[in-house]
């Protein structure tokens, strides 16, 4: 694995792989893991704010013993009007090991692999509203500690499905590991054509039975101005709470990408509570993104 720009890119058997590591790592010191890739380096290059993917991203380098730079882009050359090809094959020049990029172009890591070739690694870190792989994995992986299996379970994403790289990826990834029922719910104007066959068309079917429910924040930055959503409803018709959980399995956990609107999309009690899962899938994103750079590095 050089490159991690898509999910899809992914096959089953690499997934488990990625999640065998990851546990290895969780069960072992940071002192030792630190050992594994000194010498190497890597250079996040976020175009767009973040707080948790950055961090979790730097941390893992840090665990593994890679040296990490996080590209400050507000004081960037992309500022002054240097194209970001231009900026990609200049820090190239520097001869990092791997690339972590986060950028509001579709498709932009493709085509930074195109630009510097098989020389360097290239991870996907959030590319507009398409692909979220390493969210996707660490997501995965999260529903894996709880269930051990994805072909019985029914999985409900609940929210602007439309505009989330994180639905994108997670949906290629729950599809990849064959999970029996997949389902999503949403305004229609936030659900896309080619989803249409997985959408629910009430709250309570979409939750009815589920035994995991992934709750997505509205992406507003990323609507068009003519988009037909009444936000100040969103809560009543499209947001968690205890109650309307209850139609899910008693098992069922409760996932969220982050970062969370509370009030609006889940409710206090519910992303505070027993079937909450959302703070050990940001402790496992700082795993999986160890386990998917220790792969990269490996080859």
């Amino acid at each position: 694995m050089k490159h991690l720009t898509d999910i899809k890119s992914l096959s089953k058997s690499t997934i488990l792989e990625l999640f065998a590591s990851a546990e290895k790592i969780s069960a072992s010191d940071i002192t030792a893991t630190k050992k594994w890739h000194p010498g190497k380096s890597a250079i996040a290059l976020f175009f767009e704010n973040s707080t948790r993917t950055l961090a979790s991203f730097q941390l893992a380098c840090q665990r593994l013993g890679v040296d990490v730079t996080a590209l400050n882009v507000a004081h960037s050359s992309t500022q002054k009007g240097e194209t970001i090809k231009d900026t990609v094959l200049t820090l190239n020049a520097m001869q990092p090991d791997l690339f972590i990029v986060r950028h509001h172009e579709n498709h932009i890591q493709d085509k930074i692999v195109d630009w510097i070739g098989q020389e360097t690694g290239v991870i996907n870190a959030g590319d507009g509203s398409h692909q979220h792989p390493t969210q996707g994995l660490l997501d995965l992986f999260t529903i894996w500690q709880h269930k051990q299996q994805f072909d019985d379970l029914k999985v409900t994403i609940i929210g602007d499905i439309k505009h989330s790289r994180v639905a994108n990826s997670l949906i290629d990834g729950l599809q990849l590991m064959q999970t029996k029922e997949v389902v999503v719910y949403g305004p229609d104007a936030l659900i896309p054509e080619q989803l249409n066959a997985l959408k629910a068309s009430n709250m309570k079917s979409a939750l009815c039975d589920a035994d995991v429910v992934v709750m997505l924040r509205i992406q507003k930055e990323r609507l068009p101005k003519d988009t037909h959503v009444d936000f100040s409803q969103w809560h009543q018709q499209y947001g968690l709470n205890s109650e309307n959980l209850k139609a899910a399995k008693a098992n069922a956990i409760v996932m969220h990408p982050g970062p969370m609107n509370r009030g609006i999309e889940i409710t206090d009690r519910v992303a505070d509570g027993e079937q909450s899962v959302i703070l050990q899938q940001v402790r496992n994103g700082v795993l999986m993104r160890q386990a998917i750079i220790h792969r990269m590095l490996e080859l």
